[in-house]
């Protein structure tokens, strides 16, 4: 199987909230939240880069899609690696990210392997790292 994701989607508690901090506070582009005429439809979708999109879709409703209960979220199952082409890209992108209500978790700095990080918490308690990773840079 050769793997090709197409969609990442964050459950959130309030989707409207959650879109603001996205588009507003990011700046990212999207159409909003659609869907909203269905039981559990409300979406909205962010076109990332090459076909990857990502959704934010409220955790009850994904709980009532897939079957599964409702539980509470942990801040510590995944992160979101968002590399950047220099160290003082980082650190705009996580003062952006402070300003638009993100809990600021480590302050950017070197990394051991050369590169320059840091990490927030959307307001759903989402892990982003963004990242100067010299390493990846050509990817």
């Amino acid at each position: 199987m050769n793997p090709y994701i197409t969609v990442l989607t964050l459950g959130v508690a309030d989707l409207e909230r959650a879109v603001a901090f996205y588009r507003d506070g990011l700046g990212w582009a999207t159409q909003g939240i659609m869907g909203t005429e269905f039981e559990h439809g409300a979406v909205a979708f962010f076109k990332l880069q090459s076909g990857l999109t990502l959704a934010l879709w409220p955790r009850q409703s994904i709980a009532a899609d897939t079957g599964l209960a409702w539980q509470p979220p942990s801040a510590t199952e995944f992160t979101l690696g968002h590399n950047v082409a220099s160290p003082s890209e980082v650190d705009a992108i996580m003062a952006r990210a402070a300003q638009a209500g993100a809990t600021l978790v480590k302050a950017a700095q070197p990394t051991f392997y050369g590169g320059y990080a840091g990490y927030f918490q959307d307001p759903d308690g989402h892990v982003w790292e963004i990242v100067f990773n010299p390493a990846l840079a050509s990817l």
